[in-house]
């Protein structure tokens, strides 16, 4: 399906001015315009009507102009020679709470031409968002963190752009949680964490990248991805757009792990939404050897469960220096095939006495000695970090279940599992069904997004549709409270098990293990 992007360049030879034809400049651009916008009849901005006269003159009325859509009009924001060859880009931004990612494209080219990550500045105002929200309590410290947030991404998309002159950046999508995008507007959060949790707005009408002191053209835009509510951000609307579960006729699932798992399952006609604590432990966030998927994070591991050989993968194939979320569940998996825990997650040190031993005060199963690491430090997971990986996985499992049943639906019935995340960029479903933390589907129906909410940006710059098709998925979106649903904690009770207390839900895995006795 052909799309057009928000932001478009048109090569206009316009009539020149006669006696018989006394339209203004303006007028004669803008029938020129109307005429490639289908009808549409732009507006134009002062800055353009300044310099149109004399550029239409210099350049024998032949000029290239720049047109932005807002959502509801058409801008023309910039005339140029025709021979001007200044890029014209845009910007997707994932806002995230730990780690901010940017996309640069070419809307000349129609494709994403650079990318670049930090870590989010506001960390130092608490680990978490509630510690965050806290702070930013009273307007100073809101503003103080707000401003925080603007200079590190001046810095950053000054960095992007680098060698490209700045005024070619004309549009800037952002998306992130609730609290994220109120953070970078600068709108009051301390009704989003108390009772009945309230936005200060769902839907931000485009803005201009002024109004922020971003780096871009003096007429330059930006879209804040819309929330459904405190709990519901721009990220994961981003997402459903990237996975487009909102066009399909079949119903899939979009599963995005970060501190939280947020699920939804629907279709064109319908999106049922919820979210959990299922993230923290299936990122390897809690563990002592933890760490995100970055260079020398250990994401593959293989144990034979005959010669208990240990081979492993780290990203970028550096030194190993800790376990990321794939490498998590790797582990787990391959820790149970090769007997070293049993169903219930307890280890049996009996089976590899040597590469068990107490750190701490707790029995530990040491992944990389000391001396194969490259912090000089064993690479291990404890009994109690064994625990956490089982609940958050079986809370996984578990909500899944319950956003199924509470339509009536099996799993059989889904047609797609899309996960997001760079959790989701790196899990091997095979290891992620052997635990019980996903279901026990054909593996050819799980597609991995990468980052679902970046590319979810990029699709906007992409497709000026996508302003109506976020409406349409905010019409169509129910929000499913996890937490009172009773059924949730009767279920969870047998997830906490590898894979789960009743087999028959995982027959492909009860091919490989022993029954629970």
């Amino acid at each position: 399906m052909a799309t057009k992007p928000v932001v478009q360049e048109f090569l206009l030879s316009l009539s020149p001015p006669s006696l018989d034809d006394q339209r203004a400049d303006e007028a004669r651009l803008r029938q020129a315009l109307t005429e490639k916008l289908e009808g549409q009849e732009p507006r134009i901005t002062l800055s353009v009507l300044r310099k149109l006269p004399t550029l239409l003159r210099d350049s024998k009325f032949k000029i290239k102009a720049r047109v932005a859509y807002d959502g509801k009009d058409f801008v023309v924001f910039d005339v140029l020679p025709p021979q001007d060859k200044t890029p014209l880009l845009g910007l997707g931004v994932d806002l995230g709470s730990t780690g901010v990612v940017l996309y640069l494209y070419d809307f000349l080219e129609e494709k994403t031409i650079r990318k670049r990550s930090f870590k989010n500045p506001q960390i130092p105002f608490g680990e978490d968002i509630l510690n965050r929200l806290h702070y930013a309590d009273r307007p100073q410290r809101r503003k103080e963190i707000h401003e925080v947030t603007l200079k590190a991404l001046r810095e950053e998309i000054r960095k992007i752009l680098s060698d490209f002159p700045e005024e070619a950046l004309a549009y800037v999508a952002l998306c992130g949680n609730t609290t994220m995008s109120h953070f970078f507007l600068n709108l009051e959060t301390r009704y989003l964490y108390r009772e009945p949790y309230i936005p200060a707005a769902s839907w931000i009408d485009t803005l201009k990248l002024k109004e922020f002191a971003l780096p871009g053209h003096e007429e330059g835009l930006v879209f804040v991805f819309p929330n459904r509510g405190s709990y519901f951000g721009g990220d994961l609307l981003a997402g459903i757009l990237a996975a487009g579960l909102h066009r399909r006729e079949e119903i899939s699932i979009l599963i995005d792990v970060g501190t939280n798992a947020e699920v939804v399952l629907g279709n064109k006609e319908f999106l049922l939404a919820t979210a959990g604590a299922a993230g923290p432990a299936l990122e390897g966030g809690i563990l002592a050897c933890g760490m995100q998927a970055a260079p020398g994070a250990i994401e593959r591991v293989r144990i034979d469960p005959e010669t208990l050989n240990i081979e492993l993968k780290t990203i970028d194939d550096e030194k190993p220096r800790g376990l990321c979320g794939s490498g998590v569940i790797d582990l787990l998996a391959q820790m149970f095939l090769a007997g070293l825990i049993d169903q219930r997650g307890k280890f049996l040190p009996e089976r590899w006495p040597e590469r068990f031993c107490t750190i701490n005060g707790e029995l530990a199963f040491i992944l990389v000695p000391a001396e194969e690491s490259a912090t000089g430090k064993p690479i291990y997971v404890t009994q109690g970090e064994v625990k956490s990986i089982i609940r958050s996985k079986g809370a996984m499992y578990t909500i899944l279940t319950v956003l199924c049943q509470s339509i009536g639906l099996d799993f059989k019935d889904i047609h797609r599992f899309y996960i997001a995340g760079s959790f989701g960029n790196y899990i091997d479903p095979e290891m992620a069904v052997l635990i019980g933390m996903l279901p026990d589907v054909p593996l050819e129906r799980f597609v991995p997004l990468g980052n679902a909410a970046g590319k979810g940006t990029i699709e906007f710059l992409k497709n000026r549709e996508a302003f109506s098709e976020l409406k349409q998925i905010l019409a169509n979106l129910t929000y499913l409270e996890m937490n009172v649903r009773p059924e949730f904690m009767q279920l969870l009770t047998g997830a906490l098990f590898l894979p789960h207390t009743d087999l028959s839900l995982f027959p492909n895995v009860a091919r490989k293990v022993k029954p629970l006795k």
